[in-house]
């Protein structure tokens, strides 16, 4: 019986060592990269405003940035959102931009300076678009926006693509059908019932801007149903990057009454140049994955940035410092 048992010791005592030994190369693979010297320099990350998702995302990556690459400088430039990203990036007004898929596939399709020396660096999270109105509005469907006073984004953002695009779909246009306004999350909440009917946004959920007034006065929003989004589907183009969804009873508790409602969505990507310095960026792809849960602490949306799925950056092909970062990495 003794022998018997110290045999069984001397297993359990091997499989230990060897389960140590494993987790010791797991720890030493994970800090490997940051034995290096991190690189320095400037660079400018375009974002959005300043009561947006964009522009809360931007502070916080730089946050970490700071943390982990000390001799880097972040300067952030808040801007209308996607559409001004995208261009800001591809003309070499900004090193590194968040923006939406189809801002980054429209500005593709029409052939626009420095189309082709976009990359990708990580899909982030997806932005819900969403239709709010005065909880006694009268509107219940887009269709109903006929002939209201809405609100369609800043000329450059994202939100104005979208939001012409969802009108067209139902057969609204947005420069005769409607009273147009260029208000965003920013100055548009504040205006239902006091000069708009309406406010289209799109961005994570929940929206920072936005959550802060439902909290204190309340919102309702209006569906935007699949049948919809499969009709901006048949038209080809940027819009095959929507998807029907629904927005969670849990993004607004106090306007959306314990319901979900029917939306679209679409991913958000980090983008930047093909010239960017490639080290770098593999350096800069590596922390946006590593600050996940603290940067998702205080923007819900980014705990969904995952390594599995951030290699995916459909317009555009990864730049090179990020394919060097996901092919050392491991989900």
């Amino acid at each position: 019986m003794p022998h018997t048992l110290s045999r069984i010791g001397r297993r359990r005592a091997l499989r230990g060592a060897a389960a140590a030994f494993v987790a010791l190369g797991v720890l030493l693979w994970w800090l490997a990269p940051w034995s290096e010297e991190p690189p320095g320099g400037t660079i400018t990350l375009s974002t959005g405003t300043r009561a947006g998702v964009y522009q809360k995302y931007g502070e916080l990556l730089r946050s970490s940035l700071d943390k982990y690459m000390p001799d880097l400088e972040v300067r952030l430039k808040t801007s209308d959102g996607s559409q001004e990203n995208v261009r800001r990036v591809a003309t070499g007004q900004a090193d590194f931009a968040i923006a939406a898929a189809d801002a980054v596939q429209t500005y593709k399709l029409e052939g626009r300076p420095g189309a082709d020396r976009l990359r990708g660096v990580a899909r982030l999270y997806d932005d819900y678009v969403q239709l709010a109105v005065a909880p006694d509005s009268g509107i219940r469907t887009v269709d109903d926006l006929r002939g209201k006073r809405v609100a369609i984004g800043p000329p450059k953002s994202g939100v104005r693509l979208i939001a012409n695009r969802v009108l067209k779909a139902a057969g609204i246009d947005p420069e005769i059908d409607i009273s147009p306004s260029a208000d965003g999350i920013d100055t548009g909440p504040g205006r239902l019932g006091h000069g708009l009917d309406a406010f289209f946004w799109s961005g994570g959920l929940p929206t920072d801007g936005l959550k802060k007034f439902t909290e204190q006065s309340a919102l309702r929003f209006v569906p935007i149903e699949a049948d919809l989004v499969a009709e901006l589907h048949r038209e080809g183009g940027a819009t095959r990057y929507y998807r029907a969804t629904n927005m969670p009873e849990s993004a607004y508790p106090g306007s959306q009454l314990g319901a979900t409602v029917p939306t679209m969505a679409v991913s958000n990507l980090l983008i930047t140049r093909a010239d960017a310095d490639p080290r770098l960026t593999e350096w800069l792809t590596r922390i946006v994955l590593r600050s996940r849960d603290g940067i998702g602490a205080h923007v819900h949306s980014a705990q969904l940035v995952d390594v599995r799925t951030a290699i995916y950056t459909d317009p555009l092909r990864l730049h090179e410092g990020a394919r060097r970062y996901y092919r050392s990495d491991k989900p």
